[in-house]
C-alpha cells in the first residue's frame, strides 16, 4: 500500500495515520503551517482558505481556492496544496523573502489590520490572480491602456492604482478583470473591504516565469487509490464504480464525500464521526457534463464552479443561481449531487432544478433509475434513495422555457442561507401560458413545486390581473414556519412578491432611461 502524502508548498508531507475526521486545516496547522486560521469551522468566513490544483481540460490545471476547514485531509492524498506561506519566493542570497504580488499589494494598500483573515484573503485573491479568463481580460485591458498612451504595467508594478477607471470596470469586476465574487466567501471585520478591493484591482497579469502560473500548463495530479484506517474510522477512495457499490452494499451507512461542504460541518460542529468515509470526487462517471439535443446531464461530483464554466451560460436559470449559491470558495467544492442528496429544505439548487423539470439518476450495483426531482423527496432530509444507491447525475430536459428567473431572499446578498428561494420557468404561446413550473425552498419540510399556483396560471392569458390572483395563491403555498431566519408571515409575503416581480421582469421596458 502506498504511503499517504500531500504536496504542500512544493514539499511532500506524510499524511499516514491521520484520522478520516481530521480536516485539511487542522492537519496543516499540526504540520506547523499556521497561516490559515479557523474562524467559523463551517465554510462561511474564509480565514482557512488555501489553493489546490484542480483539473482544467485534458492538459491543464488551475489553482482553485477552497475552505480548508471542511474537507478531510485524506481527500488530498497525492494532491498539491498551496498555503499563504508558499506564495512568496524563498529567500535568496540576501536572505529576504520576496512577497507574492498579491501579498505586496495587500501590504501597500492597507488591506490587512489584525491579520487574522489575511492569509485566507491572499489565497482566494491569488487563485483569482491566476484564473486564465482573468489574465486574458487583464492583458486586453492593458493593451487598450497602452494604445491610449498609458504604460501597460502601470497598475501593479509601479504602484499606480487602476481603481476609478469607470470606463473599464463595474461595481463587481475591476479593469484588470478581477472578479470580486472570488472574495465573496472571505470575511473581514477590520478593513472595511475597500483597501482589499483596491489591492485586487491593482494586480496586473502574472509574469511568464511565475512558477505557479507555469504549473497550470500541466495536468493536475491524478486521484490515487487511498485506503486508511485511523482514529477508529476508515477512509477509502474507490477507483471504480463497482468498487464503490461493493463498499456501499456492505456498509450502507458510509458517508460519501465530494466537496465535504456538508460532511465537514457535521464533523466540526455536530461531532459526527462516521465509521467509513468514501471519497467520490474524482470518479469519472460522476464527473460527466454532456449537452445533447434533448437533455443536459450534470455529474453529481462536478463542482458548481466546473458546471458553471462547462455550461457557459447555456442554462440562464442556473446562470442566475450560481452567484447566489454560497460563495466562490464553497462553489469550488460543492456539487449538485451533494446539495440535493442532503435533502435540506433550504438548499439553493433544488428550487431552480425543480423549475427546470430536472430529474436525478440514482445508481447502484443493480443498475440505474431516473426519478423526477419533484418525486425525489419524501420528508425532511428523506428521499426515495435506497440503501446502497447514490445520486450519479442530474438531468435537465431540453428545450428550456423561454422565461426563467431565480430569486433568493436572505439577510445578506451573498454567502448566506436563504429564507426563501424561488425558481420560475415559463413558456408563452403568444400571450397565453402554455407551460409553467415553479420550484420553492424554505417554506416546507422539503423543496416543493408550487402546484396550485402553476394550475392557476396554465393556459391563461399572461396579464397583471391573472398575476394578482396567482400571487395571492402563491402566498399560500407550503407550510412556512417561524425561525431565526424569518417568520412564516414574511416567507408567505416573499412568495407573493416573487410572483409579482417575475411578471414585471417579463414585460418589455416602457420607459426610456
Amino acid at each position: 500500500m502506498e504511503r499517504i502524502q500531500v504536496t504542500v508548498n512544493g514539499q511532500v508531507r506524510s499524511c499516514d495515520g491521520v484520522s478520516p475526521h481530521t480536516n485539511l486545516l487542522d492537519w496543516l496547522r499540526d504540520e506547523g503551517l499556521t497561516g490559515s486560521k479557523e474562524g467559523c469551522a463551517e465554510g462561511e468566513c474564509g480565514a482557512c482558505a488555501v489553493m489546490v490544483s484542480r483539473p482544467d481540460g485534458s492538459d491543464g490545471s488551475r489553482w482553485t481556492s477552497v475552505n480548508a476547514c471542511l474537507p478531510p485531509a485524506l481527500v488530498f492524498d497525492g494532491q498539491e496544496v498551496v498555503t499563504a506561506e508558499g506564495l512568496g519566493t524563498a529567500p535568496g542570497a540576501c536572505a529576504v523573502r520576496k512577497l507574492h504580488p498579491v501579498q505586496q499589494e495587500m501590504a501597500e494598500r492597507g488591506g490587512s489590520q489584525c491579520g487574522y483573515c489575511t492569509p485566507g484573503f491572499v489565497c482566494s485573491m491569488a487563485a483569482e490572480y491566476y484564473r486564465p479568463e482573468r489574465t486574458t481580460k487583464a492583458s486586453s485591458n492593458a493593451n487598450s491602456r497602452a494604445a491610449d498612451g498609458e504604460a501597460p504595467d502601470g497598475s501593479a508594478q509601479t504602484g499606480t492604482s487602476v481603481v476609478g477607471e469607470e470606463h473599464a470596470t463595474d461595481h463587481e469586476t475591476g479593469p484588470n478583470g478581477f472578479d470580486l465574487h472570488a472574495l465573496s466567501g472571505n470575511l473581514c471585520r477590520c478593513t472595511g473591504y475597500r483597501p482589499i478591493r483596491d489591492a485586487a484591482y491593482a494586480l496586473s497579469t502574472p509574469e511568464g516565469t511565475d512558477p505557479l502560473l507555469r504549473r497550470q500548463d500541466s495536468p493536475a495530479p491524478l486521484a490515487r487509490p487511498t485506503n486508511s484506517t485511523a482514529g477508529g474510522a476508515r477512509f477509502v477512495r474507490p477507483q471504480t464504480m463497482d468498487e464503490l457499490f461493493g463498499l456501499l452494499e456492505n456498509t450502507p451507512e458510509a458517508k460519501l464525500v465530494s466537496g465535504g461542504t456538508d460532511l465537514g460541518v457535521e464533523i466540526n460542529l455536530r461531532h459526527s464521526r462516521p465509521s467509513l468515509v468514501l471519497a467520490i470526487d474524482r470518479l469519472e462517471p460522476l464527473r460527466v457534463l454532456t449537452v445533447g439535443a434533448d437533455r443536459i446531464d450534470i455529474g453529481a461530483a462536478l463542482t458548481l464552479s466546473e458546471v458553471e464554466r462547462g455550461l457557459d451560460g447555456r442554462v440562464p436559470l442556473l446562470n442566475q443561481l450560481f452567484p447566489q449559491f454560497a460563495s466562490r470558495l464553497i462553489r469550488n467544492a460543492a456539487s449538485f449531487g451533494g446539495n440535493l442528496a442532503t435533502g435540506s429544505p433550504i438548499g439553493d439548487s433544488a428550487p431552480a432544478l425543480l423549475a427546470l423539470n430536472a430529474s436525478v439518476l440514482l445508481a447502484s450495483g443493480n443498475g440505474e433509475r431516473e426519478i423526477p426531482l419533484s418525486e425525489y423527496y419524501t420528508g425532511y432530509r428523506q428521499s426515495v434513495r435506497k440503501p446502497g444507491e447514490l445520486l450519479r447525475a442530474v438531468r435537465i430536459p431540453l428545450p428550456l422555457a423561454g422565461q426563467t428567473a431565480f430569486y433568493k431572499i436572505a439577510k445578506r446578498r451573498f454567502d448566506d442561507i436563504s429564507s426563501v428561494a424561488v425558481g420560475f420557468a415559463l413558456q408563452l404561446d403568444g400571450d397565453t401560458v402554455s407551460s409553467v413550473r415553479i420550484g420553492v425552498g424554505g417554506v416546507a419540510a422539503t423543496p416543493i413545486r408550487a402546484l396550485r399556483t402553476e394550475q392557476a396560471l396554465l393556459n391563461q392569458p399572461w396579464t397583471y390581473e391573472l398575476l394578482a390572483d396567482a400571487a395571492a395563491i402563491m402566498a399560500t403555498e407550503g407550510t412556512p414556519i417561524d425561525d431565526l431566519r424569518a417568520s412564516a408571515r414574511y416567507r408567505s409575503a416573499m412568495l407573493e412578491q416573487s410572483m409579482l416581480r417575475f411578471y414585471a421582469q417579463t414585460q418589455p421596458a416602457t420607459l426610456e432611461v
